[in-house]
């Protein structure tokens, strides 16, 4: 069980505030009756990053579930109509060349873990749910403490 210490919305609705947030793995889990809210995401292959990436990330990368690892974020991204009309080469480019992600998220391994979970085609709100876990004191992008 996870204690929330602050909600942040960049853009859209914010969801109803909680106090703690629960993550439960496995098929077909129950939620729980006094569930403010439940959020639902299927982890998959990776996509938009290029072998070479792909090395990269694997050599740097760390597991879940350290114990050092002390607070996480959980990031909710919503995509646009036109993001989905968008064949996988437009994305790639936006993805990678224009934002940097994959370049930008090696900079934070290995303190940083992330899983990522598409939600959109379950019929959720959200089409993506990331949960970034990291070790105490490592800021993360968008972080206003990040040096």
């Amino acid at each position: 069980m996870w204690r929330i210490d602050r909600i942040d919305v960049v853009r859209g609705d914010a969801l109803d505030p909680v106090e703690r947030l629960e993550v439960i793995e496995g098929e077909a889990v129950a939620a729980p009756r006094d569930a403010v809210w439940v959020l639902r995401g299927t982890t998959s292959h990776e996509r938009y990053v290029t072998r070479l990436e792909h090395a990269a990330l694997e050599e740097r990368a760390q597991g879940l579930g350290r114990w050092e690892a002390t607070s996480a974020a959980l990031i909710l991204i919503r995509k646009s109509a036109a993001w989905w009309l968008l064949a996988q080469d437009e994305r790639r480019e936006i993805f990678q060349a224009r934002s940097r992600h994959v370049a930008t998220g090696l900079e934070y391994l290995p303190a940083v873990a992330r899983r990522l979970h598409h939600a959109r085609d379950l019929g959720e709100p959200f089409d993506f749910l990331e949960v970034d876990f990291r070790l105490s004191r490592t800021p993360m992008a968008g972080d206003p403490t990040r040096p």
